[in-house]
């Protein structure tokens, strides 16, 4: 009670001092706003924002709008569209004039009369008629050659798509390892605890304890190294979506997933020849060789050059027409016209090697799927449980002396091996699948 006493005898002598500096008012003011105000009561957890979480669809929307790779191919459509703003272009006409006859070594002379009657002066406007429909040829080259181009960076898209989706599954494989290290070590941490217990009790020996304890970094170090692969995959796909689209500490939205398909070999392959961008750049590049062999043909026709001149000569005006035009005995742009015919036969070559490698693409990928499926219903078929009950069986036996610790320890390995590899196989079902719809050139499968 003295003790007591003595402390309110303080903060009453702490108070009047503290009265004797500031006013009372403003003392009761700043206590009452300071439980009143809601902002100051939630100051501290104003702080913290929720992470920016994206899913598969969000990221490879952001990177088809943000990524520079493909912003830089998309600039060559508006490229090829200037060009056909040139190819579309008539030519200028020609303005001539000239002045003759001038006494420039004798001013004296120089006056009107002179100039009148004996100076001579010529104004001539000039214009070329393309023939052979060379502008329209030139229109239509330049239009073709752009439907390549599109095509092209839609060919882009669809690498740029299965590349995120492919680094999007990394992500979601490095989070599953995450998990799977962190359930392992909080497991084995138990089991640690439990032998240093059994040491001090004297049910098992100091070295068994030290081994299980040594054990204890591999899942230590499977835990590292997961996240530093999540950091890893984050970054790469970063780059893919654009640093803009998405924060530094940003997250992914999703889990390692089995979708299984049941699509037929031979829709997938005609979905494919109708699909794949790519090859209908190569058929498009077909019909712009030819474009510009029509071209190179019209070039073979000699235009007409045709110019009115009007001339003042010694006080008479008169006009004068010309008309000059090559005539084509030599030079027929021959050797232009046969290298657009060979071009012409590559452009079909590479187009039949663009179908058969669609073809090829669709194989190998729908075979690929098929057989992770099939190594994912194995380990669903009674592997995965199997090995969880022989860890389970084997903890339970060497805790209770019924079993040796490297059977425990070899229990273990087994089950972490089977539980890495069935995410694995996961993992690699997607990215399959991944590729299946990028080798098809779409998305929605049948």
């Amino acid at each position: 009670m003295q003790h007591y006493n003595g402390k309110r005898r303080r903060f009453n002598i702490a108070s009047r001092a503290l009265k004797d500096i500031v006013p009372p008012w403003i003392l009761l003011l700043s206590l009452v706003s300071s439980v009143t105000d809601p902002a100051l009561a939630q100051q501290p957890s104003s702080t913290s924002t929720a992470a920016v979480r994206i899913t598969l669809d969000q990221a490879i929307q952001f990177a088809l709008q943000h990524n520079h790779a493909l912003e830089a191919a998309r600039s060559t459509i508006r490229q090829n569209q200037a060009q056909e703003i040139t190819a579309n272009l008539r030519p200028n006409p020609t303005l001539s004039w000239d002045s003759q006859f001038l006494p420039l070594f004798n001013l004296s002379q120089f006056n009107w009369s002179y100039i009148n009657n004996s100076a001579q002066f010529d104004l001539g406007i000039g214009y070329t008629f393309e023939r052979g429909q060379k502008r329209q040829h030139r229109l239509q080259a330049a239009q073709d050659q752009t439907s390549v181009t599109r095509s092209q960076v839609t060919d882009n898209q669809r690498t740029l798509t299965f590349n995120v989706a492919q680094q999007f599954v990394a992500v979601l494989l490095a989070q599953s390892m995450i998990e799977l290290a962190q359930q392992d070590l909080a497991s084995f941490q138990q089991t640690v605890d439990l032998s240093e217990a059994q040491v001090r009790a004297g049910a098992i020996s100091e070295g068994d304890a030290l081994k299980i304890k040594l054990q204890l970094l591999q899942f230590q170090t499977d835990v590292s190294s997961a996240k530093l692969s999540k950091v890893q995959a984050l970054a790469a796909l970063r780059q893919f979506v654009g640093f803009e689209s998405v924060p530094q500490d940003y997250d992914v939205n999703g889990t390692l997933d089995y979708q299984p398909i049941h699509g037929d070999l031979e829709a997938l392959k005609m979905l494919a020849v109708n699909s794949r961008p790519d090859l209908q750049a190569a058929r498009q590049s077909i019909v712009a060789a030819r474009s510009q062999e029509s071209l190179a043909v019209a070039n073979g026709k000699r235009d007409l050059d045709v110019s009115f001149n009007y001339s003042h000569v010694a006080d008479i005006n008169s006009g004068a027409f010309f008309f000059n035009m090559q005539i084509p005995i030599f030079d027929r742009n021959q050797g232009e016209i046969a290298r657009t015919q060979a071009a012409i036969t590559q452009s079909q070559e590479l187009a039949a090697e663009a179908n058969e490698q669609v073809l090829s693409d669709v194989v190998n990928s729908y075979e690929g799927v098929h057989t992770n499926d099939q190594i994912i219903g194995l380990y669903r078929s009674g592997y995965l449980d199997q090995s969880t009950q022989s860890r389970d069986i084997s903890q339970y036996a060497y805790q209770r002396g019924a079993a040796s610790l490297l059977d425990y320890l070899d229990a273990e390995r087994s089950y972490r091996a089977n539980q890495l590899a069935y995410r694995q196989a996961l993992a690699n079902y997607m990215v399959t699948l991944e590729q299946l719809r990028e080798a098809v050139g779409t998305r929605s499968l049948p």
